[in-house]
């Protein structure tokens, strides 16, 4: 195991892709952990902490941890892999997007724009969604004298979709940039660090 570690370091070209990976990855998991301004992370963590098999608590796994953070990752690779499935599903219904599978490696830069459109819509939705999913667990939690909580205000609200938007376009790029420059699928890559992340706590 040791002697082909130190084979991979032997290899120049190889030694660059799997440092890249890591270097990229490392951006990742930071990211996981900066917080969208204008929201009380503690009492967001308190809400999560309480709900130990909830949807909160599958999000937060499949966003590495971004979600207890409320970190600009915190949508993580979803919107992109929801574009991507959705992109799939259309090819035999809409014919353009079947003529652009055919159409070699132009046809795919094709794809591969319109599912980065997609992903951009997707994230707003559920940026948006996001933003009521915790409003209602928070609310609730003030209903029950646990917190003092009357709402997000408009402003916040804006920064939430703002930041939350632009997080998946970063991780969007960075899974993308593992591909082309790193080592192996980048997005797969992505999803397996969060997954890992996630486990322990």
């Amino acid at each position: 195991m040791f002697d082909s570690i130190r084979g991979v370091f032997k290899l120049p070209d190889l030694r660059n892709k799997v440092l890249f990976t890591v270097i990229v990855i490392a951006i990742y998991r930071f990211g996981t952990a900066v917080p969208v301004p204008g929201v009380n992370r503690e009492i967001l963590a308190g809400i999560l902490g309480r709900e130990s098999a909830g949807i909160l608590q599958f999000l937060n796994l499949l966003s590495g941890g971004a979600l207890e953070n409320f970190a600009v990752f915190t949508l993580g690779i979803m919107p992109y892999i929801t574009a991507s499935i959705i992109m799939q599903l259309l090819r035999p219904v809409i014919p353009k997007i079947d003529e652009w599978s055919k159409e070699g490696e132009t046809g795919e830069r094709k794809i591969t724009q319109w599912t980065r459109f997609m992903t951009l819509g997707l994230a707003i939705v559920e940026s948006i969604g996001t933003i009521f999913l915790f409003q209602s667990r928070l609310l609730e939690a003030a209903k029950q004298g646990a917190i003092q909580f009357s709402g997000f205000t408009n402003l916040t609200k804006l920064l939430i979709v703002i930041s939350l938007v632009a997080g998946t376009v970063l991780i969007m790029w960075l899974g993308e940039l593992i591909t082309q420059r790193g080592i192996g699928n980048g997005m797969s890559i992505i999803i397996t660090i969060s997954i890992l992340a996630a486990f322990p706590k």
